[in-house]
């Protein structure tokens, strides 16, 4: 269990990296956003410093079922138990991190990030990672609605389009206040 460090006396942060996975990452991949290359530097010194500080480390992962219905807006990607489905190398999580399955867009739908947070005591999320306009912006605005302050470090998200990268930013601090 990691024992976590609050920056102030009234918040505990949690780092959330959301689908830093091989199918959204590589080269090639069946949903490549390019510029997730690019961040792997910013999140990989966001996440040392936060395993440094006692803050705990949560990968959210895509884990599709082969025919999900996801399927019929975006190519196949991220199938459960795939070398798509898994993160990337240079992210690698330690045996202190958490990692929590999704099959949707936000990171707390139908999936156990809420009940970990709540264990962990966290009411401040750092969230990061791919894709700007869409996991995270979703992921952010269920945040908001929780309750959550909401950091998004704009060099450790990406999108597909810088484009869709700024606009998200830009609706994720000005509707839920996500500092960036």
């Amino acid at each position: 269990m990691v024992k976590t460090a609050p920056p102030n006396n009234s918040a505990i942060t949690a780092l959330i990296i959301c689908d830093m996975l091989n199918d959204f990452v590589q080269k090639g991949a069946p949903l490549e956003v390019p510029a997730a290359r690019d961040i792997i530097p910013a999140l990989r010194r966001e996440i040392l410093s936060a395993r440094k500080s006692g803050i705990p480390v949560i990968y959210c992962c895509d884990a599709h079922k082969k025919n999900d219905p996801e399927f019929s807006l975006w190519p196949e990607h991220a199938v459960k138990g795939t070398e798509g489905s898994h993160i990337v190398k240079q992210l690698e999580p330690g045996k202190e991190d958490y990692i929590v399955p999704k099959t949707s867009y936000s990171c707390f739908y139908k999936t156990s990030l809420q009940k970990l947070l709540k264990q962990l005591g966290a009411t401040h999320l750092i969230i990061t990672g791919v894709v700007t306009n869409i996991c995270v912006l979703y992921t952010v605005a269920e945040a908001y609605m929780r309750g959550y302050t909401v950091t998004v470090p704009e060099n450790c998200v990406a999108a597909l389009t810088q484009k869709d990268h700024k606009h998200a930013l830009q609706e994720m601090k000005r509707i839920f206040n996500a500092n960036n």
